[in-house]
Formats: C-alpha cells, structure tokens, sequence
C-alpha cells in the first residue's frame, strides 16, 4: 500500500508542489534538486510505495540516510517539492500516482508536473522552447504567465504521466511544463529554462538559475550515472513528453 509519510510539520498557504521525477535530460529532478538546494528546504516526508526500490540514500559529508523519493518544504516561500533519486517503474506508477496526488489535494497545493521533450539541437545558441499542458482550471495559470501551448498532439509518459492523468481524474488543478531537451544527456541548460519560464512565475519565487549553465559539465558529471540508467530504462519508468506521431 502506498502512502506519504509525513517526517516533520509543516505550515503552508496555497503552495505550489514542484515533481523532479528522473525522465529524458533529467530536466525535471536537474531544476527541482536546484529548488532543494538554493532554499535550503527542509525534509519533512517520503513517499513509500511497493514497487518502489527498498534503498537508502546518502549525499556528501553528511551521516544521514533517507528513503529515495522524499517531499521537501520552504514555508518562507510556500513551495513544495518532490525529489526523487530512482525511477519509478511502471508497476508502481498508478498507485505513486494516486498516493501522491490524494497527500496533494490533502494539502491543497497546486502541482507542477515537469518533462522534458526529446530534440537532438546542434546549434549551442540554441534556447530550448517550453509549452505547458494543463488539469483542472490550471490553463487559467499557464495563460497568466504567457506559457504557450503544445505545437502538436502528444503524450506524456511514464511516472509524471500517470501524474497529470490522475490530477485530470481527480479534476485537480494542475500545470505540467514540458522543455526541449537532450535525449541522451542531462541538460542544464534546459532545467534552466523550466525555472525560468514555469517555476519561478507560477511559485512567484526568485531563483537564481545561471550556475546552472555556469557549472554544467559538473552538474552532467554527477547525474550521468542516473542518465545512463534512464535510457535503459522503459519508456514507462522514464518521464518524457512525446509526439503522437511516435506512436502512428
């Protein structure tokens, strides 16, 4: 049985939910680890699932070990964020789903789902295009903030899918943020722009996003190892938007 295990209190208004799930570019989990780490966000829940991997997690100099979907929160800045240092599979990933979205609407936050849309640019002055998909009355907030729509039919996958599917079935308000992004890589640059043009506007936050072109070869050289385990994942355990054209 799935459910949100809450590790410490935490005292929000209307806040905005953040979902760094792995998936193509590890766009997604690239700007919500950056979100965790600018503000300093406190720990205060885990996501246990069957189907889940039963593993522990560790970061650098620090003796703590945690489980590895964790939720975080700011109450300074009203945010909340889903971290994640595994993919989901897809055994799990109608159940994560619906534990998720039901500890969401439990406490009245507004989900930003993120994916990024597989597109192979050579030009390095390329700046990745975002569009944004909505649940509920959520289209009201991407035309608030200029997000435009999809140029094409497509589809969602793997566990953010199941994520914006759910949210639609529970007529839960929610902004999904698709950007370009390197298939085979992590992609900085494109994380960058999901802050840019999503987060930050909808979070109405101020989040300092050059380090993260600044230091990109770094930030690809510490998620490489995930990268490779995402490619040979299956399209239903790796988040990625595609075009319905893939699929005729």
């Amino acid at each position: 049985m799935a459910r949100v295990r809450e590790r410490a209190e935490f005292d929000l208004d209307d806040p905005v939910l953040v979902e760094g799930l792995p998936g193509v570019g590890l766009v997604g989990k690239i700007a919500t680890d950056h979100l965790v780490d600018q503000f300093d966000m406190a720990y205060v829940g885990s996501v246990d699932c069957e189907g889940l991997p039963e593993v522990a997690v560790y970061g650098a100099d620090d003796y703590t070990a945690r489980p590895p979907v964790r939720l975080y929160a700011d109450e300074e800045h009203d945010l909340l964020a889903l971290q994640a240092d595994i993919p989901v599979n897809r055994v799990a990933a109608a159940e994560f789903a619906k534990c998720v979205t039901d500890w969401v609407t439990d406490v009245g936050a507004t989900p930003l789902y993120l994916s990024g849309f597989p597109n192979q640019e050579d030009d390095p002055a390329h700046v990745p295009d975002v569009f944004g998909v909505a649940t509920g009355d959520g289209a009201g907030i991407l035309d608030e903030h200029g997000i435009g729509a999809p140029p094409e039919q497509g589809v969602i996958g793997g566990p953010t899918g199941a994520l914006v599917n759910r949210a639609d079935v529970n007529d839960l308000t929610g902004v999904g943020i698709v950007v370009e992004s390197d298939p085979q890589f992590p992609d900085p640059a494109a994380s960058k722009q999901l802050i840019d043009k999503g987060i930050e506007p909808i979070a109405d936050v101020g989040i300092e996003t050059d380090t993260l072109v600044e230091q990109a070869e770094q930030i690809r050289d510490q998620k490489e190892q995930l990268a490779q385990r995402m490619q040979q994942a299956s399209e239903e355990e790796s988040t990625q938007a595609q075009s319905m054209r893939m699929f005729e």
